[in-house]
């Protein structure tokens, strides 16, 4: 059941819109996500965590850019995830995004599908 947008909010050039879809929260980020705009990121995660959504699909489908500090975050919301019995799935990840996964071998944490859908599906 998809509740429509529950969260929206943007900083600098980065925007992510919160909504839950069953028992997973689904979070878009969309722009750029580096050292000036992770905060916005890293918030929107753990509010969801403690919302009580421990699974987090993350749509990477309209992120444009992605540096080390936008992993970390999302390495810390796998933790945040876990330790409540959940996970972070990424979903429809560009080959920008994509590179960073494969140059850090990251992507062997996460699972990773191909679209929104498959990872709702899932």
């Amino acid at each position: 059941m998809d509740r429509g947008t529950v969260g929206s909010a943007s900083r600098g050039r980065l925007h992510v819109e919160i909504r839950h879809h069953g028992a997973s929260a689904v979070v878009t980020a969309a722009g750029e996500l580096d050292h000036h705009t992770a905060d916005l990121l890293r918030e929107s995660l753990e509010s969801c965590v403690a919302d009580g959504f421990a699974r987090l699909v993350v749509d990477c489908s309209r992120l444009e850019f992605m540096d080390s500090t936008g992993l970390n975050v999302l390495l810390g919301a796998r933790l945040k995830a876990e330790a409540e019995g959940g996970a972070v799935h990424l979903a429809g990840m560009r080959s920008v995004v994509a590179r960073v996964f494969e140059i850090t071998g990251a992507e062997a944490v996460f699972t990773v599908h191909d679209s929104l859908d498959a990872a709702l599906a899932d």
